[in-house]
């Protein structure tokens, strides 16, 4: 996997890098602000951008902005990462279409080892959100929203099919069978009106339909 690394602190850049590299992750470049990113980006093509949200010049949105243009213009999925928790910052990264993507707060990638499941599962097109970004989005209530159809149980699996967990990891996390995470799965995503094709990811497109509701 190479990846490439963005933040303007390099204390936590070079950190990260090397957290990275002794993994056995092949970290290709690094940058500083969002101008070095998208240039390295189409230098490298790397599978993977990391990218932290506020960079200069004014420390607000200049990752997330950038984030946005790498993934319309090259097939480099991205994670970003932030020392805040801004659902609407989750959001605008992922309403268009989530497969690629994650989001995760900078406290999460204390365990690099859940950095590197997001890397793998962002380049196999999966969209992975923090737990924390995702326990917030579940708890908003909105009228008429698809979300209102589903059980208890329905929900808590949508839930972590957001965070990226697979079927398997699901099934350990809730203590279920894997056949029925599957079958409850199918509920989800017929009451979402997810009908099977081979040309979708139903798991990003229930993602997509909770960050819209």
């Amino acid at each position: 996997m190479r990846v490439v690394v963005a933040d303007d602190v390099m204390l936590v850049r070079s950190g990260l890098a090397r957290l990275l590299t002794d993994a056995g992750v092949d970290v290709v470049g690094e940058a500083a602000d969002a101008d070095a990113l998208l240039k390295l980006v189409a230098l490298e093509q790397p599978d993977v951008a990391i990218v932290d949200i506020r960079m200069p010049p004014t420390h607000t949105d200049e990752g997330l902005v950038a984030a946005r243009r790498i993934r319309e213009r090259y097939p480099t999925a991205v994670v970003v990462l932030s020392q805040y928790l801004e659902a609407r910052y989750a959001q605008r990264l992922l309403a268009d279409q989530p497969g690629g993507l994650g989001y995760l707060l900078k406290e999460r990638v204390s365990d690099i080892a859940v950095l590197i499941d997001a890397l793998r599962r962002v380049t196999e097109g999966e969209c992975v959100i923090d737990p924390t970004i995702v326990s917030r989005l579940m708890q908003r209530r909105r009228p008429n929203s698809p979300l209102s159809h589903l059980t208890p149980r329905e929900r808590e699996i949508l839930a972590l099919m957001a965070e990226g967990r697979s079927n398997s990891g699901i099934a350990g996390e809730l203590v279920l069978s894997e056949r029925t995470v599957e079958t409850v799965c199918a509920q989800v995503f017929r009451k979402l009106g997810l009908e099977p094709s081979p040309d979708v990811n139903r798991r990003v497109l229930a993602v997509l339909t909770l960050l819209r509701s």
